[in-house]
């Protein structure tokens, strides 16, 4: 397991980190995972044995019951505190009341006092803000996370599911008035989903932010299960729960180039997928989940897999991004600033 600086922190993390999204399986959720406390902790161990120090949950897992089962796991393994990098999030409805949800400074206190009771900790060592509150401003979250920074119960601040230009107005805010900034992103990212290389990566490039690719298999859809001439079996998580959007004629022209790929390696379809993205620069630390050991055993062993340089140029030319406009322009007008040409 290979450690990566969590972006301009002198913070080391797991190059994969164990997300819980599977665990406790209330509401929804269920048809992402039912993994109870018994199964968590066996999974956790087998993480950490691994040599994984990073996990990730949230508060709307399950309403609470991921981040309760994930703290009882490290309870029961007699996990040291300061031996795990924990992340969580607020913003998703929690409860019937009108400020059960969003990121209002009420609501992120909240959350936080929330989290750390069902996490049995003193500290969240990584809080992410889940996604966008169009209701809020950003001066009003940004100053929520602030003070549950200064009240010592939050280390570091990440963002989740938001757009460029706003992460770089809220860290413009927080400059401006001397706040904590966010030093790491949760996006979706995946060799069958790239569209974070227009805008998001050239602007997390530029600031060392950490960034964790959330749901590196597509929802299922990279986990060997699917091809062009297999049926479903009804028992994938994609049957039931058809999320995140992926172009499936695109994904499977993927698929057909990871196949002999993987089969060079003596590895599974999921393996290269993941490889890829622990290819990539931008990439500090890669999300895995799972409902049974042998998936997450898999899913840790795609950190062995070293992609040789055609094998990566194969995978790029497949998965590669239409041009859009302004980046072909970019590109073009970058020729003329090639070093040693007039």
């Amino acid at each position: 397991m290979k450690y990566n600086f969590l972006g301009n922190t002198g913070v080391l993390v797991s190059e994969l980190c164990f997300g819980t999204m599977t665990f406790g399986g209330d509401g929804y959720f269920e048809v992402i995972g039912k993994v109870q406390q018994d199964e968590g902790t066996a999974l956790v161990k087998t993480a950490l044995d691994a040599g994984i120090n990073f996990f990730d949950t949230a508060n709307v897992y399950s309403y609470g019951k991921s981040e309760e089962i994930l703290g009882q796991s490290f309870r029961t393994l007699g996990v040291k505190r300061s031996d795990v990098f924990i992340a969580t999030k607020a913003r998703g409805r929690m409860a019937p009341g009108a400020n059960q949800v969003g990121l209002s400074r009420l609501h992120i206190m909240d959350s936080v006092n929330e989290s750390l009771v069902r996490l049995g900790s003193d500290h969240i060592d990584l809080f992410y803000i889940h996604g966008v509150d169009v209701e809020t401003s950003l001066e009003e979250t940004m100053r929520g996370l602030e003070d549950v920074v200064r009240s010592g119960k939050v280390r570091y601040l990440g963002v989740s599911n938001h757009a460029a230009w706003q992460i770089m107005k809220a860290n413009g805010i927080a400059g401006k008035n001397g706040w904590t900034k966010f030093v790491a992103c949760q996006h979706y990212y995946t060799i069958a989903g790239r569209d974070l290389e227009r805008e998001l990566i050239p602007m997390i490039k530029d600031q060392n932010l950490g960034l964790m690719p959330w749901s590196p298999l597509a929802g299922g859809f990279l986990s060997g299960k699917y091809t062009r001439t297999s049926e479903s079996s009804g028992e994938n998580r994609r049957d039931n729960f058809d999320f995140p959007p992926v172009d499936k004629e695109k994904a499977y022209d993927i698929i057909d180039a990871i196949q002999p790929i993987a089969q060079a390696h003596g590895v599974s379809v999921a393996q290269i997928a993941l490889a890829w993205l622990l290819h990539q620069s931008s990439v500090t630390s890669v999300i895995i989940g799972a409902k049974k050991p042998e998936q997450l055993a898999d899913n840790i062993a795609a950190t062995n897999v070293e992609l040789t340089a055609d094998e990566l140029e194969q995978l790029n030319k497949i998965s590669a991004l239409k041009p859009e406009y302004p980046q072909w322009m970019i590109e073009r007008q970058a020729r003329e600033r090639v070093p040693g040409k007039a």
